[in-house]
């Protein structure tokens, strides 16, 4: 019998990367939906649906980054670039489904990610997730 260093609730397959993203997803489409409503106004849901899969496919894939570093980045420096990287994306994206031009698309892309940190901390002190 084989014995694991660390045990993973979730086992670590497939299928928890799958249900990540899909969670990470739904979250960043309702805090953007949220923004962008604050933002814009009246704006169909749909369009925070169809940006919401690039911030969390981004933050997923750099994630890991953020324990050991990158080459010879500090773990602290390599979470500044994997969010700095996750918010360009983001707003390329906002650019790109919202039509809006980079003046009306850096402040959306920035209101975004104030609503997903104060959402994130909220419900972090709720539910006691992380």
């Amino acid at each position: 019998m084989l014995l694991q260093s660390s045990v993973s609730p979730t086992g670590g397959g497939l299928l928890a990367i799958l249900v990540t993203f899909l969670v990470a997803t739904l979250f960043y489409a309702v805090t953007l939906h949220l923004a962008a409503t604050f933002f814009i106004g009246e704006v169909p849901s749909q369009r925070a649906a169809y940006v919401a899969p690039v911030p969390a496919a981004t933050s997923l894939l750099l994630q890991q980054y953020g324990l050991s570093g990158i080459g010879p980045l500090s773990p602290s420096l390599a979470v500044i670039v994997a969010v700095g990287v996750t918010l360009i994306a983001d707003a390329i994206a906002i650019s790109f489904v919202y039509r809006l031009k980079w003046s009306s698309a850096i402040p959306l892309t920035l209101l975004h990610f104030a609503f997903a940190a104060v959402l994130g901390v909220a419900l972090n002190n709720i539910f006691g997730f992380i």
